[in-house]
């Protein structure tokens, strides 16, 4: 029997390579900058300081979880960490967690699970949406391929697993769920709504599966983590479920009016790719209704867009019609919502923070 000893590689690929410096958290908090909506945590003398010491112990552990012994799994899991990215979920999970004592280490580490669940799923929706650029820089699958891009997801899942299962049974259990929801999200995005199914209504819980999920999740555990009032729980998981279709439904939006995001994707990239949004269903719908300019508009939609003169033609036409303004009113209204929910938090920066935020989510530039 060989000894496991003898062999010069990590168990299981864990450990630092060779060449990877220290990591600083005083130096990862100073660069550290809130997302828009946040503005309330910068200007507390209290709770400033707390979350972003806590985000940049998050930002220092997502990267040595991450950390492979193995050169190419190292660095194809370093890909989308080091690309950036606004860190919403953790902060959320940090956030939540001073509804209760947020000081607890376990805070900390189930934040860094959400992180690593996201990122698992962004390997995986790039290579079901084929597509070139995330955060700015090129995919895994274009730079590595298919098959190692999705291996990379799967292998960041399981870091987050190994994590999770360390915070016990029950955070297991919301892991596990909220994974599920995300895979079925995909499937049900990839198969389409059923014939007898309203599209629309089969999109909005598509992404509540793909989006709301993992955000309601990641509020959930800071509060469950920091043993606050379990009565804050489903509100919180309503409330980030809510918040996550608003986003994406804000996303939605922006794709068609005009406005090159900090991603790297250009406006009319959905429209290109033939990626279902809120506001070419609603053409759709309107199209169905006797709507003649939807008719119109659709006839260059699903046409071919494959030249820049005919994308921004159908990016122009689909922004002046009434349908996007209309996608306007229900994403903000899956913001309202997720404001109303949080009406039984007590008074203060926390619950400020994220009313606050369901409203920059709707509020981006566009």
């Amino acid at each position: 029997m060989t000894n496991s000893a003898d062999h010069s590689w990590t168990h299981a690929g864990h450990g630092l390579p060779d060449s990877e410096p220290s990591l600083n958290t005083t130096a990862i908090a100073t660069g550290l900058q809130l997302p828009a909506g946040f503005a309330a945590i910068a200007e507390d003398a209290e709770l400033g300081p707390a979350i972003t010491t806590n985000l940049a112990r998050v930002e220092k552990q997502l990267r040595e979880a991450i950390a492979n012994s193995d050169p190419l799994a190292d660095a194809t899991s370093r890909h989308l960490v080091e690309a950036g990215g606004k860190r919403i979920r953790p902060l959320l999970t940090l956030l939540c967690a001073h509804l209760g004592d947020a000081s607890r280490a376990a805070v900390v580490q189930a934040a860094v699970v959400v992180e690593l669940t996201h990122l698992a799923t962004l390997y995986h929706d790039d290579v079901m949406d084929s597509a070139p650029f995330r955060r700015g820089a090129p995919t895994a699958h274009e730079v590595w391929g298919n098959s190692v891009a999705v291996l990379t997801g799967d292998l960041i899942f399981a870091r987050a697993s190994i994590l999770v299962s360390e915070l016990g049974s029950r955070a297991l259990g919301i892991q596990a769920r909220t994974f599920e929801r995300l895979c079925l999200g995909q499937l049900h995005e990839t198969v389409g709504p059923r014939p007898d199914e309203d599209p629309v209504e089969h999109y909005l819980s598509v992404i509540a599966d793909k989006t709301g999920s993992l955000v309601a999740a990641s509020g959930q555990l800071g509060a469950i983590f920091a043993g606050a009032d379990p009565a804050y729980e489903d509100l919180l998981v309503e409330y980030g479920e809510k918040v996550g279709v608003a986003f994406q439904l804000a996303d939605d939006v922006i794709d068609v009016t005009g406005v090159k995001v900090k991603s790297g994707k250009s406006p009319g990239t959905d429209l290109r790719e033939g990626v279902p949004t809120l506001p070419v269903l609603l053409l759709r719908k309107a199209a169905a209704n006797g709507d003649h300019s939807a008719v119109d508009l659709l006839q260059l939609i699903d046409g071919d867009l494959s030249s820049d003169s005919a994308l921004a033609a159908a990016v122009e036409g689909l922004r002046e019609h009434p349908v996007t303004a209309e996608s306007w009113v229900v994403a903000r209204a899956w913001a309202d919502e997720a404001i109303a929910a949080l009406k039984p938090l007590p008074e203060g920066v926390v619950k400020t923070s994220l009313s606050n935020f369901a409203l920059a989510v709707v509020d981006r530039a566009s």
